[in-house]
């Protein structure tokens, strides 16, 4: 039996918590704080908290933000957003996040990775993908909430990010992200069969069985946002998680 991370991943959106549809049609959710305090009684894994503002806006990390929320975390938290400089990443750790998550600066600056990595390790460091498929073109990666393509395959800068220093990866499907159409398996198995760090599975799960589909083609671990904020079929808010039970019945014992 093998143990799974399974990852809440929290978007902020004008200093509240939103839950998007293929990256666009966001609802509130509700206040960071709060959600972080139920998943902390629900004895999560980890939490990733993404500020989906900064990059698009070129802004800074909200530090007085940032240390808010990872205040009230009893589990490791990951962030990412609009970060740009060693500096940033510094004070984001100092003010107790665990590990910071780069998107837009790892396609501009992939340096300020291997430089992260460098100072704090790469197990600190993550490279987040964003994945849009064309029917002519193929997969490419996104930045910028999905708004500008970058021109590289996901499998070629999967490999780009694992030599920069990158220590995982988080590999998110813009076309199933917050559809319940169930995690892309064969990009998942792509990539973790082109790189040697863990990859990180999110966009589009709805049950614990796409966790367990999800692991069997290569993700180290998994992540969700929808599952775990809304109750179908209405998409009323309602934090959740999992219990270890039902994660060790429907997950770990099967793979």
């Amino acid at each position: 039996m093998r143990r799974t991370r399974v990852i809440p991943a929290l978007l902020l959106h004008k200093g509240g918590l939103v839950k998007s549809v293929k990256f666009k049609d966001y609802k509130y959710v509700g206040d960071p704080i709060n959600a972080v305090k139920i998943f902390n009684e629900k004895e999560v894994d980890e939490i990733a908290l993404i500020d989906i503002d900064a990059g698009r806006e070129n802004r800074a990390p909200d530090i007085k933000k940032i240390t808010e929320v990872a205040s009230e975390a009893f589990m490791p938290m990951a962030y990412g957003g609009g970060i740009t400089t060693i500096e940033q990443i510094k004070e984001i750790y100092y003010n107790g996040i665990e590990k910071v998550i780069l998107n837009k600066a790892a396609v501009q600056n992939p340096a300020l990775i291997t430089e992260a990595a460098r100072l704090f390790g790469s197990q600190s460091v993550m490279a987040s993908i964003d994945v849009k498929k064309h029917f002519l073109k193929g997969a490419r990666v996104y930045i910028e909430n999905g708004n500008t393509n970058t021109g590289f395959g996901p499998v070629e800068f999967a490999k780009k990010m694992e030599a920069a220093g990158a220590g995982e990866i988080l590999l998110n499907s813009i076309d199933r992200d917050g559809t319940y159409a169930g995690y892309d398996t064969g990009l998942i198995k792509q990539v973790a069969e082109a790189v040697h760090i863990p990859v990180i599975a999110i966009g589009g799960a709805s049950g614990i069985e796409d966790f367990r589909l999800a692991v069997q083609q290569g993700a180290s671990a998994v992540a969700a946002g929808s599952m775990f904020v809304f109750q179908r079929p209405h998409r009323a808010v309602l934090i959740t998680y999992p219990s270890q039970e039902e994660l060790k019945k429907e997950v770990y014992s099967q793979i």
